[in-house]
């Protein structure tokens, strides 16, 4: 890989700082240096050590480390219903997933999180088609199917069929089948084994419904660590969110109905879990559903309006306690498109209280953990600073001001991964120098 120099930057470096004006050095995979500049001045590292490298003048613009989405589902294929997910034929499902995961990354999205996928080795293909270089993604922690009981969310098969034909879920009933079910996804390669703990109301199983027994769900967490697989789950419930907690599962998804006990149990283990709450799957199917036979007042009577009150109460006081709440909104059906997810960012200012700055965070250096690969204070993504892994991301404007514009990938100037360019500044020519950029203001060539 050829060095790369970002000069006439400002830099948001993941420590929540304000940003400053300065100029960041790509050797290989990694940022090599980052030095303070003043406006319009070269800094040290476009006078030395330079030589050959691609320099991007970005007059201004905003430069931050890439995005981590923690509730993805390439295998959602924009579609109303679980089963016409699930019933996608599989040649063309992994042609689908290969298209979202360029989607993703060209929204700014450098890694991701599974959160579950629609057949059981879906995940797994993606993953290391994009590790290997066969398609274009971002980095992937490759999920299993949703495991649930006969009857419960994700059991979608029709009564005169075969139970484990068409479903939508991987059905256990009782402890053994649980631990075969998990050892089978450990033999598929996958990273994390995800768990529906409670309903979900769209399906007919109210969302504070549970069902999975403690017995099950000790053998799905303790069968999954054996094999060093991580464990998320769908938990919407009370009782889902500290059976989470108790048993030591990592990724909580939805977490709407909390208590006072349960905000305690999260806040005392709170370096140990992560939250995504799906605000997006709320507030959509909410309020914006109609075109899909979904209209407020149908979506009030199954009760997602009360749902999606309780779960701003519930972020607002994790908030609070300084429990780690993350992007990511269920994505991929009709009423939450892939490619929107920056949506999320906007959702946490406006309904949980965030500052822009806790937004920005939530998506860069809070995802780093999630993905494994900040540990013992050793930091390798979410931070613009010298060490990381070069994920980086250039902005048209000021996220810190409109958080908005991330949702705007004509924005979003240019998405390196791993230190090399999926999208670089778009060419332009002007007054005899190479330009490059959407305001015509940023300047590459070569040093």
């Amino acid at each position: 890989m050829a060095d790369t120099l970002f000069t006439n930057v400002r830099i948001f470096d993941g420590g929540g700082e304000t940003p400053f004006t300065g100029d960041v050095l790509v050797s290989g995979n990694r940022i090599a240096r980052v030095v303070r500049t003043a406006y319009g001045q070269r800094g040290a590292p476009a006078a030395s050590a330079v030589a050959g490298a691609t320099v991007i003048d970005g007059n201004g613009a905003f430069l931050m480390p890439g995005m981590v989405e923690a509730h993805t589902h390439f295998s959602w294929n924009d579609q109303p219903t679980l089963d016409s997910i699930q019933r996608m034929p599989p040649e063309e499902h992994i042609l689908w997933c290969a298209q979202v995961a360029r989607t993703y990354l060209d929204m700014g999205w450098t890694s991701c999180v599974g959160a579950a996928t629609a057949k059981p080795r879906l995940d797994v293909v993606i993953r290391n088609a994009i590790n290997d270089g066969t398609i274009v993604g971002p980095r992937y922690i490759a999920a299993s199917q949703e495991i649930t009981v006969p009857g419960g969310l994700g059991d979608t098969t029709a009564p005169h069929l075969p139970q484990h034909e068409f479903a939508f879920g991987a059905i256990v009933s009782g402890a053994e089948e649980m631990r075969r079910c998990v050892r089978m996804f450990a033999k598929y390669g996958v990273d994390q084994i995800k768990i529906n703990l409670s309903g979900e109301s769209i399906t007919g199983m109210p969302s504070e419904m549970s069902q999975f027994t403690e017995q099950e769900v000790a053998v799905c967490v303790d069968e999954a660590h054996r094999w060093g697989k991580r464990v998320a789950a769908h938990a919407r419930s009370t009782w889902s969110i500290k059976e989470c907690v108790r048993q030591g599962i990592e990724v909580i998804y939805h977490a709407s109905f909390t208590d006072e006990e349960a905000l305690d149990m999260l806040e005392a283990a709170k370096f140990k879990h992560f939250v995504a709450p799906g605000l997006a799957w709320l507030i959509n199917t909410s309020y914006h559903a109609s075109a899909w036979g979904l209209p407020p007042e149908v979506t009030k009577k199954m009760g997602y309006h009360r749902e999606l009150e309780a779960a701003i109460e519930s972020m607002k006081a994790m908030r609070r306690r300084g429990i780690r709440i993350l992007p990511g909104g269920d994505y991929g059906f009709a009423w939450t498109p892939h490619g929107t997810n920056a949506k999320d960012l906007e959702y946490f200012v406006k309904h949980v209280g965030m500052s822009t700055m806790e937004a920005l965070l939530s998506a860069t250096a809070w995802g780093g953990p999630m993905m494994g690969l900040n540990r013992d204070g050793h930091k390798e993504i979410g931070y613009i600073r010298e060490g990381c892994l070069a994920d980086i991301l250039l902005v048209d404007g000021d996220p810190l001001s409109d958080i908005t514009i991330l949702q705007d990938k004509k924005r979003i100037l240019a998405v390196m991964k791993d230190g090399e360019f999926h999208r670089a500044p778009p060419l332009r020519q002007a007054g005899g120098a190479t330009r490059y950029g959407a305001p015509a203001t940023v300047t590459r060539w070569a040093a």
